[in-house]
């Protein structure tokens, strides 16, 4: 699912392309794409409606609208935006359509059909999007924005110390701070050198600083670089390039960055974690209550070259029941990773067009 950098990517991508533009109508193809009206409802809320400000909160698009009404859009596993022709070619992945008075359109793609869409107003008094007039705050139950300048070590540290659970949970806890997730919560722990399994009372003042200065500093380099184009993440500009500085994720039975031994993984809370167990030490106090979790643990050290029998596949030669197991899972990444590539490149074909015309 794309984070808070994907996100921000896919916000500023958006922004010169919409911003001043006016919504004369909306289409769309699967009804539960739409979170707070039916479709017809949805096409009459935002019809005339002019864009005035593209922004983000925590993993989901904010599309200002005239009259005081905004959308929220998650992208969720495989949700993709983008500014086309009305004339480009149809993608029966297309879920929502956002009609523009300059011939335009606002496609929102979506091959797995988790991605949400709202039309919220403003509440009169505390300016914040609500689910009805005087409602519920539709971000009501999110956290701090991690890289706001008023979110300091102070405040990070007054929230942290009223928690007791372990670290990588706490991290993909929205309600603790807002757009963090799977990829950035490994490589923070990693930078920090803290065990994803560690409690959070165990931490000192220090390790509660370099947390604190991982998270925001990996975030900043993560938007910098435009998010990671892992699986079918991409922005109206392009993929990003971060995935070419990731650390630990993704990288089990790779070589440690730090000290060359090989990185882990581990599932937390049905999601997979990747660490350094010697660079990422779980101190004593925690080790009990993480044995079950830790006996999972795949990843190996890697020998410097392959066997002629480790050519993957079923009952391959000489292979033990480990190194097939091994094999295998690396062979399904590398398919996994191409195929989302090809989504990808697939989903930016409906651009080329618009690129022709430009």
């Amino acid at each position: 699912m794309p984070e808070l950098p994907e996100v921000e990517t896919v916000a500023r991508d958006l922004r010169p392309r919409i911003v001043g533009g006016t919504i004369v109508g909306a289409r769309c193809s699967w009804a539960r794409t739409l979170r707070s009206h039916t479709p017809e409802a949805f096409a009459e809320g935002v019809s005339g409606r002019q864009v005035e400000a593209v922004g983000r909160r925590a993993k989901q698009v904010v599309i200002e609208l005239s009259g005081g009404v905004a959308l929220t859009i998650h992208l969720k596993m495989t949700g993709q935006l983008f500014v086309v022709p009305a004339d480009a070619p149809a993608d029966p992945y297309v879920r929502l359509v956002l009609e523009l008075a300059d011939g335009r359109e606002i496609r929102f793609r979506d091959i797995r059909k988790f991605g949400k869409v709202g039309l919220y107003g403003r509440d009169p008094v505390t300016g914040e999007l609500t689910v009805e007039t005087g409602g519920t705050a539709v971000f009501a139950s999110l956290g701090p924005e991690p890289l706001d300048p008023e979110f300091t070590l102070r405040e990070f540290r007054r929230r942290l110390r009223r928690r007791k659970g372990r670290l990588k949970p706490l991290l993909l806890d929205q309600a603790f701070v807002a757009g963090v997730g799977n990829i950035y919560a490994d490589e923070a722990l990693w930078t920090a050198r803290l065990h994803p399994l560690r409690t959070v009372p165990t931490l000192r003042p220090p390790d509660e600083r370099r947390l604190f200065t991982a998270v925001r500093s990996i975030l900043a380099e993560a938007i910098e670089r435009r998010g990671s184009s892992i699986d079918d993440y991409t922005a109206p500009d392009g993929d990003g390039s971060m995935q070419e500085r990731l650390q630990v994720y993704q990288r089990t039975g790779e070589p440690c960055p730090r000290c060359a031994r090989p990185v882990k993984r581990i599932v937390v809370g049905a999601r997979s974690t990747h660490l350094c167990s010697w660079c990422q030490r779980l101190p004593a106090t925690d080790r009990k209550g993480a044995a079950a979790t830790l006996g999972g643990m795949t990843g190996g050290r890697r020998r410097s070259g392959r066997r002629w029998v480790e050519i993957a596949g079923d009952g391959a030669l000489g292979l033990t029941p480990g190194e097939a197991e091994r094999a295998a899972r690396r062979a399904r990444t590398e398919r996994t990773r191409r195929a989302a590539a090809t989504r990808r490149a697939a989903a930016r074909a409906s651009t080329t067009e618009e690129t022709r015309a430009g």
